[in-house]
């Protein structure tokens, strides 16, 4: 290699070093009806890209002909993790995530978050987002949608199958808690003193 070449390698992984430097990633884990589409308001107010891991399974979906209902979402999630590995639609985000600070939503378990600190290395944190499981599920009843739990045994029946992915793991060991049981003015607060401390960092 000459001296030019290897100068230019030099520069462009320097360059490519500030770039991790900027760049600034939170991925966000919660139970169902925990709040994490108020959050994302918040953030997106802040000037975050939100990048929903959901919408990119509901595309596959809907590519492969299904309904976009909370079972035939969710069973086609689980397949694809059983067929390519429990870190496949981590892989299939990454490449969707560009910008200076960026929030990830839909994480479902450790494997996930392997994945994208190895792609984002320090730059990734992941945020917890709680709230009382009567709470969530009159969020959840409120929403109206398709996917909604008309009763008790569904909402529980949607949690075990969240757990049963590994998102209890990724709640415990997140890096930062939110607690989302009351206002959506005191979310409010809480996400602009952390997106307050994470701009800091940059």
């Amino acid at each position: 290699m000459t001296q030019g070449s290897a100068a230019k390698v030099f520069s462009r992984r320097r360059a490519s070093t500030r770039q991790v430097d900027l760049l600034k990633i939170l991925v966000t884990a919660g139970m169902p009806g925990s709040g994490k589409e108020e959050f994302l308001k918040c953030c997106q107010a802040r000037g975050a890209k939100v990048v929903r891991m959901g919408d990119i399974v509901r595309a596959k979906a809907k590519e492969f002909g299904l309904d976009s209902s909370d079972t035939s979402v969710g069973n086609l999630a689980n397949e694809e993790r059983k067929r390519y590995g429990m870190d496949i639609w981590a892989k299939r985000t990454i490449p969707l995530v560009g910008g200076d600070l960026v929030v990830i939503d839909g994480t479902r378990g450790l494997d996930e978050v392997r994945a994208f600190k190895h792609a984002f290395g320090e730059a990734l944190k992941v945020v917890a987002i709680h709230a009382s499981p009567k709470v969530r599920f009159e969020r959840l009843k409120a929403r109206g949608r398709s996917d909604s739990p008309a009763k008790l045994e569904d909402f529980e029946a949607r949690d075990r199958r969240e757990l049963a992915w590994g998102l209890g793991e990724v709640i415990a060991l997140a890096d930062r808690f939110v607690r989302n049981d009351s206002t959506v003015e005191a979310l409010k607060v809480e996400v602009d003193g952390l997106m307050d401390e994470v701009l800091r960092k940059r």
